[in-house]
C-alpha cells in the first residue's frame, strides 16, 4: 500500500478559498485527498502498520557494542614497606601520584532460538494491520456516502426552496387580487386577511429554506477543504427503479460476506485469539543463542600491561516457574477480551442484516412513493384549477383557493423530497451491503446536469432584487405562471403535505454507520 503524505492536504487548505464549479465526481475526489478524518485514519493505519516491523525486530540478532576509557588519578601516601605494592604508588616514605588509563570495548550479538511470545507477537500485529485497512476501507466508503449525501443535500434545498418561491409568488398574486377585489366591495376584508396570513407564512417558509440552503453548501466545503461556486444539479429523468437484485435474502447475503465493519470486527477475532496465544505463551521457555567479545588494556605498566581479550559463545534457556499469577491473569484476561470481540462481531453481523432489511424496505417504498406523489401533482393541479373556477363564480371562497393551492404546492415540494430520500436510501443500502465505492458514485455522477447547476451566490442575488425584502410583485410573467420551471410540473412532479415542508427532510441512514 502506498505511503501517505501530509503534503496534499497542506497544499489543499491553502486553495480551498478558490471557489469552483463542480460535479459529484468532482467533490468525491476532493474528500478523498483533503478529509480531514480519513487522513487521520490513514494515519492510524500507517502507525498499526509499524507494529509489524517491531514486533519482527525482536526475532532477528539483537547486537550492541560498548566501549570506555577511564582515567586514573591516585595520590598514596605511605611510610615504605619491603612488600611489593609500594611500587604501585611510586614507593617512598613520601609518597607519589600515579596517572594511568584504560580502555575497553565489548560486542555482544544474541538470537532468540525459540520465543514463543515474540512469535505471536508478530502474528497478533499482522492482524491488526489486516483490521485496521479494513477500519480505514469503511472510513473511506463512510466519507463516500458522507459526500454524496451531502452534494444531494444541497439539490434537494434547492429544489424545494424554488417551490416555496414560486408557491410565495402565486399567494402574492393571490394576495394582491384580494386587495383589488376588496377595494371594489366584491370580497370581505376577512379574504384579504387570508390572503395575507398565507403569504407571511409561505415567505417565513421559504426565509428559513434559504438558510437551509447556504448551510449545506457548508457542509461541502467542511467535507472537503473546497469552495464551490456551484454544482451540478439532477436530471428530470433520473430512473427510480427497484434494487438490483431484486431479493431482499440476496442483499442479506451480500451484507453478511461484504460489509466492511462486519468484516472488521471479525479480523478483531482473529486480533483477540493472537493476544490469547500470546499470554498463553508467557508460560513456556525461552532458548536464546549468545556469543560476545571483550577487549581491554591499561598503561599501568605495574599492572598486566598486555592487551585482555576474551570470547563467549553460548545458549541461554529462561525458564519461568512462579512469576506472582500475573501470566495466568494475563491468560484470564484475552480469553475474556476474545469472548468480547466474538460479541461484538455478531452484534456487527445483526445490525448490517437490520440495517440491509430496512433500506431495502426503504427504496423499494421510495420507488412508490415517487411514483404516488407525482400523480398527486396532476390531481392537485386539476383541484386547483376547479377551486377556481368556483370562486370566480361565487361558489368557493378565497380560504378555498389557498389550501388547493397550497397542496399543489406542498405535492411538488415533496416529491423532490421522494426523490432524494430514495437516492440517500439507496446509497444507504449498498453501503450497508458493503458495495459503495467510487463506481456508484460515477454512476450517479452520470444523472447530473451542468445546465441545472446550483450556485450559492444566487441568494444575494434574489436578496437584491426585491423578492426577498417582504414587498408584493407587481403583476408579471411570474406570477401569470408561478409554476413553470418547477421538476415535475408538466415535465416531471412532486408530492407530499404542508407539515413536511415547515422541517427539514431527515436522511435515513445519514447518521449510522452499518
Amino acid at each position: 500500500m502506498p505511503k501517505f503524505r501530509v503534503l496534499p492536504l497542506v497544499i489543499a487548505i491553502s486553495v480551498a478559498g478558490q471557489a469552483q464549479a463542480a460535479d459529484l465526481m468532482t467533490v468525491a475526489r476532493d474528500a478523498l485527498v483533503n478529509n480531514a478524518d480519513l487522513a487521520a485514519s490513514r494515519a492510524g493505519y500507517s502507525s498499526t502498520r509499524e507494529g509489524e516491523a517491531i514486533a519482527r525486530g525482536d526475532l532477528l540478532p539483537q547486537v550492541t557494542a560498548s566501549g570506555s576509557i577511564t582515567r586514573y588519578n591516585i595520590d598514596s601516601q605511605q611510610s615504605g614497606g619491603a612488600d611489593g605494592l609500594d611500587g604501585i604508588g611510586g614507593g617512598g616514605a613520601g609518597g607519589s601520584d600515579n596517572h594511568y588509563s584504560s580502555r575497553s570495548v565489548q560486542v555482544e550479538a544474541t538470537q532468540a532460538l525459540f520465543d514463543a511470545t515474540n512469535w505471536y507477537q508478530l502474528e497478533a500485529a499482522k492482524r491488526e494491520t489486516a483490521q485496521e485497512a479494513l477500519s480505514l476501507a469503511s472510513d473511506r466508503q463512510q466519507l463516500l456516502y458522507n459526500v454524496a449525501e451531502a452534494y444531494f443535500e444541497v439539490l434537494r434545498a434547492k429544489e424545494q426552496l424554488d417551490t416555496l418561491r414560486a408557491e410565495e409568488r402565486a399567494v402574492a398574486s393571490e394576495l394582491r387580487q384580494a386587495r383589488q377585489q376588496f377595494d371594489v366591495g366584491t370580497v370581505a376584508a376577512t379574504d384579504v386577511y387570508e390572503a395575507q396570513a398565507t403569504y407571511d407564512q409561505t415567505r417565513s417558509e421559504r426565509i428559513a429554506q434559504e438558510s437551509t440552503l447556504q448551510v449545506n453548501f457548508e457542509r461541502l466545503e467542511q467535507l472537503t477543504g473546497q469552495q464551490y461556486a456551484s454544482i451540478d444539479g439532477l436530471a428530470d429523468d433520473l430512473p427510480i427503479r427497484n434494487p438490483e437484485p431484486s431479493s431482499r435474502d440476496a442483499w442479506v447475503d451480500m451484507a453478511s460476506t461484504r460489509n466492511l465493519d462486519l468484516k472488521a470486527a471479525r479480523a478483531g477475532i482473529e486480533v483477540a485469539r493472537s493476544n490469547l496465544d500470546t499470554s498463553r505463551a508467557g508460560h513456556l521457555p525461552t532458548l536464546s543463542a549468545f556469543a560476545n567479545y571483550q577487549w581491554g588494556d591499561s598503561s599501568n605498566e605495574r599492572l598486566d600491561g598486555d592487551d585482555d581479550r576474551q570470547s563467549q559463545i553460548g545458549l541461554q534457556a529462561n525458564v519461568p516457574i512462579y512469576s506472582g499469577g500475573s501470566t495466568s491473569a494475563q491468560v484470564r484476561q484475552s480469553t475474556y477480551s476474545l469472548e468480547q470481540s466474538q460479541y461484538q462481531a455478531e452484534s456487527s453481523l445483526r445490525s448490517a442484516v437490520q440495517n440491509v432489511r430496512s433500506y431495502f424496505a426503504s427504496v423499494v417504498n421510495d420507488v412508490l412513493t415517487v411514483q404516488a406523489r407525482q400523480r398527486s401533482i396532476e390531481s392537485n393541479r386539476a383541484s386547483l384549477e376547479a377551486t377556481r373556477s368556483g370562486y370566480e363564480v361565487g361558489t368557493r371562497n378565497i380560504v378555498d383557493v389557498l389550501d388547493a393551492q397550497q397542496n399543489l404546492y406542498s405535492a411538488i415540494y415533496d416529491y423532490a423530497d421522494a426523490r432524494y430520500n430514495y437516492i440517500t436510501d439507496l446509497l444507504s443500502l449498498r453501503q450497508s451491503a458493503g458495495i459503495l465505492d467510487v463506481g456508484t458514485i460515477s454512476t450517479l455522477n452520470d444523472w447530473l446536469r451542468e445546465n441545472k447547476a446550483v450556485r450559492l451566490d444566487f441568494l444575494s442575488q434574489y436578496q437584491q432584487s426585491g423578492r426577498g425584502d417582504g414587498t408584493l410583485d407587481s403583476a408579471g410573467s411570474d406570477d401569470d405562471q408561478p409554476l413553470s420551471g418547477l421538476p415535475g410540473v408538466n415535465q416531471g412532479s412532486g408530492g407530499g403535505n404542508q407539515a413536511s415542508r415547515v422541517r427539514q427532510a431527515s436522511m435515513p441512514g445519514a447518521s449510522q454507520t452499518p
